[in-house]
């Protein structure tokens, strides 16, 4: 079709410079009275010259579609003639614009001279756009050259001015039109990722402050406009609105399977130049915004420049540059995680991936093997509890091919249409936009990283034939282990898979009241016996999540009242479940408890203490691990007789900590063992070391979350009071509880600390200073407004 174009261009070429009398066959005034023929068909008497006026220049240029030899076949015609001061222009306008009427071809069309063109384009932004992209048919081209640098001149000039407004309209027609990608109609030059976008890009480009669109963008347009070219061709019609009843021959016409096959070519170079075209305004933006002297630190090099670019650490190998995440220098890109930790780090700090970064670790970054190792997956739930902050990175990796790397079977949803108007999304952004819902109810449920993950992989199945609950399941199941979650955990997922339309089905076609309809729910979770109540909790949330991602009808105040009734009906139904087990000494750990005083070994990421148990060593060893930038991904404390035979009073405490650099290298494993026994003989201020260090440190603000919960869990032990805490993780985090609990005059008898993604799930067994639980609720109301007071 690029070729069919291109020959009709050439046609209207040489039948608009004829009829213009330079160098063509002009149509005479007869033939114009009688109907004149097309641009294809040469006229029957010989062209009249226009009579040579000197300096009294003239030229015809085609702007727009034509300009850029883009016309299809409902097209319209954007000419400008062109003149320099011709008492006689409004003849020579009519000797070219009659004949086109005639013919049957819109045509929008002006007379100007160069500075009244100049002077339009400074006002009118249409103008300006088809200025930009004028093209010579015939006559001067001193006259078309002169014009073309004119405004070119005064676009640069006048851009940040120009830009700013070029954005804001392309905004407001966005919000009017809509994403191309995930429209089931979608208009092909208005919608955002459209036709119109590639233009404005090329504009932009103009103005010197960006790129040109490159390669994949181009490629991307070309689609779209062979698209509109058969649907022109097809129809009839001038429309750039494909609808249903189109979509199959539009299809055909293009040699392509089905209207579905067409629908995925189109989301995806709409997509394309959706990223493309969200990095250009970035770079508008930042051009357009006011110059603030911070954003560069003034540093004088050995060659005496100036004027180093400012680069604040945001994660582990991950840094801020120009308000884009890159890769810090000296970042291990062998290291398997290191994707979709810088990944993660961008969305929790609500900051885009830069494009360079996204395609050196395409390109270069090892990713992870199957099983996944730990980091990877809790990268990958971080990225996911980023909320709708992760979106935007995820599409970075998605366009860079990482997505399907990571996870093959993303293949089959990506770009995959839902023909039903209920759905606002294509099926892998349904997903995506799922997740990022859940990320705002895991304090609702005890395993967030199950329940981001859970949210990614609940309509999977629809890639493959048959029920796409029972086929997604078997997908989860491969992709769980794929992702390494232990063998229980997969089969939650499997479960929360297989039945996520459960709660929603079952609460609006079924009686909640009637007993059946309750025993039904819970002989579905029943598939892994001790964790019913977790996947009622994880389906609940996922319900929610599932309905805000598919569209403002799929979800309302009565579909969620009443899967709310119905989870909690099917949740007192539960006989409770099965307990976790007692937390149990490894042998490495009882021999390191049997030593006298206090023992500390560091081994990796592994730190293991063992000392005389006392009030705040639990929080004080994990605020030395924060002074020496380690983030706590898990700990388990145990208190158990160093000695059986001897007064049991006697204690040794065992702390297990696994922690991770907040970025960069390892601390020196000499230097935290120090600082450790410093802290064990009293010789080290914890907090006076921690409150100079968070004064000294600038943070950003990063994505909104869900405020932190804590809950005293009655039940749970007849010889400790049990406190919950479900948190966003950040440094430092296990040191406030800590110090929180000690100011309420709590010792932690026991705790299992978990983060999961970027979410911390702890959970404190503490005894009060004579050893026994909490019992009077005003003790138990205020150790939990002082733990909230500490994390506020």
């Amino acid at each position: 079709m690029a070729a069919a174009r291109a020959v009709r261009a050439d046609e209207l070429d040489r039948w608009l410079a004829g009829l213009l009398g330079l160098g063509g066959r002009p149509i005479t005034a007869d033939r114009r009275r009688n109907g004149a023929e097309g641009p294809s068909t040469a006229p029957a008497t010989p062209p009249a010259a226009l009579p040579d006026r000197g300096t009294d220049a003239v030229a015809l240029i085609a702007v727009g579609s034509h300009g850029r030899r883009e016309l299809t076949p409902g097209g319209d015609l954007d000419l400008v003639l062109l003149h320099r001061g011709r008492p006689d222009v409004a003849e020579v306008a009519d000797r070219v614009w009659y004949p086109i009427w005639d013919s049957g071809m819109r045509l929008d069309h002006s007379v100007r001279t160069v500075d009244e063109a100049r002077s339009v384009a400074r006002t009118d932004m249409k103008a300006a756009l088809g200025l930009l992209s004028a093209r010579r048919i015939a006559g001067d081209q001193v006259l078309v050259d002169e014009l073309r640098a004119a405004v070119l001149a005064d676009w640069r000039a006048d851009a940040r001015r120009r830009l700013a407004e070029l954005a804001e309209m392309c905004r407001e027609r966005w919000e009017t039109q809509g994403e191309l990608a995930f429209l089931l109609e979608p208009d092909l030059k208005e919608a955002h990722g459209g036709l119109r976008d590639v233009h404005v890009m090329q504009a932009v480009a103009a103005s010197w402050v960006a790129s040109a669109p490159d390669a994949r963008v181009r490629a991307a347009h070309d689609l779209l406009l062979d698209v509109r070219h058969a649907l022109h061709e097809i129809t009839g019609r001038t429309s750039d609105r494909l609808v249903l009843q189109e979509q199959e021959a539009v299809a055909q016409a293009l040699g392509m399977l089905d209207a579905n096959v067409l629908l995925r070519s189109i989301a995806e170079a709409a997509r394309t130049i959706t990223y493309a075209e969200d990095h250009l305004w970035r770079l508008v933006d930042r051009f357009c915004a006011p110059r603030r002297a911070s954003t560069i630190r003034h540093r004088a090099d050995a060659a005496g420049r100036r004027g180093t670019v400012e680069r604040n650490p945001v994660g582990d190998g991950a840094v801020e540059q120009e308000g884009e995440v890159v890769l810090a220098r000296g970042a291990d890109l062998d290291d398997p995680a290191l994707t979709l930790r810088v990944a993660a780090a961008a969305a929790q700090a609500d900051l885009p991936l830069a494009p360079a970064t996204v395609d050196r670790l395409a390109e270069r970054a090892a990713l992870p093997t199957t099983p996944w190792p730990a980091a990877a997956r809790d990268a990958l739930v971080a990225l996911l509890g980023a909320g709708t902050a992760a979106i935007g990175v995820w599409e970075a990796l998605d366009q860079a091919g990482l997505i399907v790397r990571l996870l093959p079977d993303w293949e089959r949803v990506r770009n995959r249409p839902q023909r039903n108007p209920v759905h606002t999304y294509t099926v892998d952004r349904h997903l995506v936009e799922a997740a990022a819902r859940a990320a705002a109810l895991t304090r609702e449920v005890a395993r967030p990283d199950l329940l981001l993950v859970g949210a990614l992989l609940h309509d999977i199945g629809k890639g493959w034939p048959g029920d796409h609950s029972q086929s997604g399941a078997v997908v989860a199941r491969d992709m769980g282990t794929r992702l390494g979650f232990r063998a229980g955990d997969v089969q939650v997922l499997e479960t929360v898979v297989r039945h996520h339309l459960l709660l929603p089905e079952t609460a609006t076609r079924r009686d909640i009241d009637d007993p059946v309809t309750v025993e039904t729910v819970v002989k579905a979770v029943s598939a892994v016996p001790g964790r019913e109540r977790e996947i009622i909790e994880l389906l609940a949330a996922l319900a929610i999540a599932d309905g805000l991602a598919t569209g403002p009808a799929a979800w309302g105040p009565w579909k969620a009242r009443l899967v709310a009734q119905l989870a909690r009906r099917a949740i007192a139904a539960l006989a409770g479940g099965t307990p976790p087990p007692a937390p149990a000494l490894a042998p490495e750990q009882l021999a390191l408890a049997r030593h006298d005083g206090a023992a500390v070994r560091v081994a990796g990421s592994r730190i293991t203490i063992a000392a005389p148990d006392r009030v705040g060593l639990l929080w004080k060893a994990a605020g030395v691990l924060a002074l020496h930038r380690l983030a706590v991904r898990t700990a388990r404390t145990v208190n158990s007789s160093s000695r059986p035979s001897e007064d049991a009073a006697r204690t040794t405490a065992v702390l297990d900590f696994t922690a991770v650099p907040e970025y960069g290298t390892p601390p020196d494993p000499a230097a935290l063992e120090a600082d450790l026994r410093r802290m064990l003989a009293d010789r080290l201020n914890v907090a006076e070391r921690l409150e100079k260090r968070a004064r000294s440190v600038r943070t950003r603000p990063g994505v909104a979350v869900p405020p932190p919960r804590v809950s005293i869990v009655d039940d749970a032990s007849s010889t400790a009071t049990v406190v919950e805490v479900r948190a966003h993780d950040r440094p430092g985090l296990l040191w406030r509880i800590g110090q929180a609990l000690g100011d309420c005059g709590l010792q932690v008898r026991a705790a299992q600390v978990d983060t999961l993604g970027a979410e911390a799930v702890d959970v404190f067994y503490v005894v009060d200073a004579e050893g026994r639980p909490l019992t009077d609720v005003s003790d138990l109301s205020h150790v939990r407004t002082q733990v909230l007071a500490a994390l506020a």
